[in-house]
């Protein structure tokens, strides 16, 4: 197997976790989302109106945390080729 060799323009700090209050943003949005559908299930507007608030307010978060900064870029490979990449 050919190792490719990174480019000395970016920094791989080794992580694509994010940070913890990414996370939190993402979780409330995904609470909102399930309170939600299972307000579509049960047929109940209420649930349908608080999971849509949640989602909404994990998304106010997630603009206020910034999440999109926790993205990790990889430098690009250069040197694998067609065969080789599997």
């Amino acid at each position: 197997m050919v190792e490719g060799k990174k480019s000395e323009h970016t920094e791989n700090l080794g992580s694509h976790g994010g940070r913890a209050s990414s996370w939190l943003a993402v979780t409330v949005m995904v609470a909102g989302f399930v309170v939600a559908g299972f307000g579509l299930v049960a047929t109940s507007w209420t649930l349908i109106w608080v999971g849509a608030g949640l989602f909404v307010v994990g998304a106010v978060l997630a603009l206020v945390f910034d999440i999109f900064t926790d993205v990790v870029i990889d430098a690009p490979r250069v040197g694998i080729r067609a065969e080789d990449h599997r």
